[in-house]
């Protein structure tokens, strides 16, 4: 990059996802000397992102881009691409000339979860179990403060492996979140077993995600994010590739590693607790709601707070 004639007007970029493996010398200055780090976009920037993809695609009047990018939080510019595509391919195969609201909603679920395995059938008790699970992370949800609202649960297996999966939306766009809501997090992840175990008095390995988000989420408060009265605002924990991923690792001794491990085995054991609490105090609720998604399979947020608000 030396020896460029200034007056030339010579522009050099280059783009990497491992900016922490950078040889200093280029980032001197006089080099690639002004970083500009690209994040996943906004509510503000997928909304408009959702528009450019769809110039191409005729759409019907009913299409709320606003709300599909509510719905699509954390999503990147590829992936909201691939969901316009989506919409786009669902709207063919059912021989319509335009794409519906429902399209681009069932897009969303297309990308995060996989396709429906509309021909994977489910024995009836498997069917019962899931739609317990279900309306177990949703009950869990709806009774807590501060926690996302439910827009929409179904019991149709996708490709991704789930048998079941519950939409929780964001009213406005959140980029910090407080310590309740972050253990009401955890105790709604548990809130499929706590269903299932109430109901059923045994588990089974539909919980697995659950169990990895849950866990992921109650080490990242402990080491990371300083919610612990133990360690207060110490950073146990360090998160490289941030761009690949994130992997991490622990700057602490092995005594206090081990220590981590019992607080975090004993704050997802809290939040298990509570969620069972609020089932058992709720299990007429729980077996109506379980009863309906079996019955329908998808329901929709405001069908899942009507019954739950009905004689409440």
């Amino acid at each position: 990059m030396d020896g460029f004639d200034a007056s030339k007007g010579v522009v050099i970029l280059a783009a990497t996802n491992r900016p922490d493996s950078l040889d200093p010398a280029l980032l001197r200055p006089g080099r690639f000397d002004r970083r500009i780090p690209v994040e996943l976009p906004d509510l503000k920037g997928r909304e408009e992102i959702l528009k450019v993809h769809a110039r191409k695609v005729r759409l019907g009047d009913n299409v709320d881009f606003n709300a599909i990018a509510r719905a699509a939080s954390g999503a990147s510019g590829a992936e909201l691409a691939n969901m316009i595509n989506e919409a786009a391919l669902k709207a063919v195969r059912e021989n319509r000339k335009f794409v519906t609201q429902a399209d681009l909603e069932e897009s969303i679920e297309t990308v995060i979860a996989g396709y429906q395995k509309k021909n994977q059938i489910l024995s009836p008790k498997e069917r019962l179990i899931v739609s317990y699970h279900e309306i177990g992370h949703a009950l869990v949800a709806a009774l807590q403060t501060n926690s996302a609202p439910v827009t929409k649960i179904t019991i149709i297996p996708r490709t991704s492996g789930a048998l079941g999966y519950t939409m929780q939306v964001e009213e406005e766009e959140r980029n910090l979140m407080s310590k309740e809501e972050l253990t009401n997090k955890i105790a709604t992840l548990t809130g499929g077993r706590c269903a299932e175990e109430l109901i059923f008095h045994s588990v089974t390995t539909g919980a697995s995600n659950d169990i990895e988000q849950a866990t992921k989420l109650a080490r990242a408060m402990i080491t990371r994010y300083g919610m612990s009265d133990q360690f207060g605002m110490v950073a146990l924990e360090t998160q490289t590739n941030a761009y690949l991923g994130g992997d991490s690792s622990l700057n602490c001794s092995p005594e206090t590693a081990a220590l981590i491990d019992h607080m975090v085995v004993e704050l997802v054991k809290e939040s298990y607790q509570k969620a069972m609490n609020l089932l058992s105090e709720n299990t007429e609720k729980l077996h109506e709601l379980a009863k309906y998604l079996y019955e329908k399979e998808t329901i929709t947020g405001d069908e899942f707070m009507r019954i739950l608000s009905y004689n409440a």
